[in-house]
């Protein structure tokens, strides 16, 4: 009896300190939500204040008494905000879909193909991640107007069809998948390109959608490329919109059209995210893992 005795206050103790435990993390988890969370409170906040209230509070509050949607419609009629949300589509699209189609063949190609230098080109290749962007972007500006391509899509998308991190990520996933399905497959007649495509793709789908998906956020909220190479509206992407509502609409002051103008561009990410969470996270996953 004085050891069931025993047993079971020590298995009390066990869950009374579990249940601490489980409320402590719980409790940081929640004031680290509410954190990160904030600022979106506030953009969306503030995008419902008007030009009024917004600037007649001193001391900023926390809710407002009189919603309004007027900074949405200032968005849409002081600048052209659809027709910069079609141009961003257009580069997003393009761009990360060439990026996919150059970064595949490449890990592809570093993986798997046996070529003469193969490990020393793909140092040499690596290296390139030392380089400033600063840098890059000087080059690339010189190099897009050299060849008339300032104010086009064009301009736009070739600087970012390729990338040197993603290139190297996919092609440590390449390296996982064993080389005897490889050298089966050759066995059985299959081309380098099917092979590729029909079994290194599908395993490394998390990977590669988690590339899409990141490649997607870094277009859509591109700010710097697009405003040095573009000085014509028609090219203008959306984080152009934003500063334009800032210098060209209301004047410096009008936070409340610039936050609306936030809250819409930002909705499609967000949906993003939530609709493919579990494959990013799958991929990060699989990044830090070494086998299948």
């Amino acid at each position: 009896m004085n050891t069931q005795n025993t047993y079971d206050e020590i298995g009390k103790r066990y869950r009374t300190g579990a249940r601490i435990r489980s409320g402590i993390t719980y409790a940081l988890l929640t004031v680290w939500a509410v954190i990160v969370l904030f600022p979106f409170y506030w953009m969306i906040l503030t995008s419902v204040k008007s030009y009024g209230t917004y600037n007649a509070e001193y001391v900023p509050k926390l809710w407002t008494p009189s919603p309004t949607l007027q900074n949405y419609r200032d968005a849409f009629t002081t600048v052209d905000l659809g027709r910069y949300f079609f141009n961003t589509i257009i580069f997003t699209v393009v761009t990360t879909v060439l990026m996919l189609f150059v970064i595949v063949l490449a890990a592809f190609a570093f993986s798997r193909l046996q070529f003469k230098g193969r490990d020393l080109l793909f140092t040499v290749f690596l290296s390139l991640m030392m380089i400033p962007n600063e840098l890059v972007i000087i080059t690339n500006f010189v190099t897009i107007t050299d060849w008339g391509m300032r104010n086009s899509y064009w301009g736009l998308i070739l600087p970012s069809v390729t990338s040197v991190f993603y290139i190297y990520l996919l092609k440590e996933n390449f390296e996982q998948i064993p080389e005897e399905l490889y050298k089966a497959a050759k066995v059985d007649g299959t081309s380098d390109l099917k092979y590729l495509w029909k079994v290194m793709i599908p395993i490394c789908q998390p990977t590669i959608v988690t590339i899409t998906i990141l490649k997607v956020i870094e277009c859509w909220n591109s700010y710097v490329w697009p405003r040095l190479i573009t000085d014509d509206a028609a090219y203008y992407l959306v984080s152009n919109g934003i500063q334009e509502i800032r210098e060209n609409g209301f004047g410096r002051e009008n936070i409340p059209a610039m936050m609306a103008a936030v809250v819409v561009i930002s909705i499609p990410l967000i949906v993003l995210f939530l609709l493919f969470h579990k494959k990013i996270m799958a991929g990060v996953s699989r990044g830090g893992t070494k086998g299948i």
